[in-house]
């Protein structure tokens, strides 16, 4: 068996060690006789497993005891209505729209209140990051919400918007567990697992305890789309991704064993993207096109001369086994996304791989 280089930016590569540990429990996890897939979830069995996965998140992340956490069916998308249906409190939020998720957001929440664009990077094709502290904020906001890395546009906030009294909401599907985060800064965390934490199919909210008990009171909400009704039932409201979660638990304890925390997480993170961005930035024949500054560390865009030769680069470089390096049809071009899970191995190859392009292509 060869296995490739995925550079996907969702759903991603997972660690080796993580698969071999499904594969190996596949048939029957433990000595239950039967796979997490077959399992009831009302079982003492599954019990353990959603209740280890939700306790190994709060001890990775350092989740404070006065925030919930709900595993949710819908992906990161659903948030996107969730968030106006349940925190929206005065009928107005702050958006700030770096990019193609934040952008369906504001428009998703535009159905349920007052939307305000306190900030874009529409302007320069979402390339940077708007100064937070320059943002047009309004008086009346319920919350600010974030997109905090642009998977699309590889860009990343490195500082975060700050309105006293004013909960911030942030979109962190394609950067959670890449660092350590100081959550008590958020009102809510929301993040698709498919890039960073486990197979596709679930999201993840990680609450602040008074927005969920002081919810919106003047919408009827779908049980469904409650917080509060799913957090209560502690993620069992009905059926949960239940093989999800269980291999969320599994990367959590990778991420606790395996690499030693986030700490060790974020200097991986970083010595991956700086050698990919050092190569990009000596270069003549690959550019990439985001603010140096707002660079995102997980997922790196870049461009050769012409598209002809984006395509020709995309092609060889899936034949020498780098795949799902083509841009997003909406930018074009190339983007590695180097999630928790690609090994420095990978990156090295791949600058390797792109300094032979350069040099028969150039």
């Amino acid at each position: 068996m060869s296995r490739v280089y995925n550079f996907s930016a969702g759903p991603s590569m997972l660690p080796e060690s993580v698969l071999r540990t499904a594969q190996a429990e596949l048939l029957e996890y433990g000595a239950s006789g039967q796979s997490v897939m077959e399992m009831s979830h009302r079982s003492a069995v599954y019990d353990a497993i959603i209740k280890k996965t939700e306790a190994a998140l709060r001890r990775v992340l350092s989740v404070p005891d006065n925030y919930k956490v709900g595993f949710i069916q819908g992906g990161a998308s659903t948030q996107f209505a969730m968030v106006p249906m349940n925190l929206m409190t005065t009928g107005e939020a702050d958006y700030l729209v770096t990019g193609q998720f934040s952008g369906k957001a504001a428009k998703e929440a535009e159905k349920f209140g007052r939307v305000n664009i306190a900030a874009s990077s529409k302007d320069k094709n979402f390339t940077y990051i708007p100064d937070v502290e320059k943002a047009a904020y309004s008086k009346n906001a319920s919350y600010i919400h974030i997109c905090e890395n642009n998977t699309i546009y590889g860009t990343r906030y490195t500082k975060l918007p700050r309105v006293d009294g004013v909960p911030l909401v942030a979109d962190m599907s394609s950067c959670i567990l890449s660092r350590p985060t100081d959550v008590s800064q958020y009102g809510l965390i929301y993040f698709g697992v498919q890039k960073n934490v486990a197979p596709a199919g679930m999201a993840v909210a990680i609450l602040r305890e008074d927005l969920m008990e002081n919810a919106r009171a003047d919408l009827a909400r779908p049980a469904m789309l409650d917080y509060k009704t799913l957090i209560d039932a502690e993620s069992m409201y009905n059926t949960p991704p239940c093989y999800t979660i269980y291999m969320m638990g599994l990367v959590l304890k990778w991420i606790e064993n395996e690499v030693g925390g986030l700490a060790e997480m974020e200097k991986r993170n970083n010595a991956k993207a700086k050698m990919l961005y050092d190569f990009l930035d000596g270069s003549e024949f690959f550019t990439n096109p985001v603010n140096p500054a707002d660079r995102s560390v997980m997922n790196v865009t870049f461009t050769s001369p012409s598209p002809e030769l984006d395509k020709k680069f995309c092609a060889e470089a899936a034949e020498a086994g780098f795949v799902n390096l083509k841009g997003h049809r909406s930018v074009g071009g190339m983007r590695a996304s180097i999630y928790n899970a690609m090994p420095a191995e990978g990156v090295e190859k791949l600058v390797a791989f792109m300094q032979e392009f350069e040099r028969t292509n150039g």
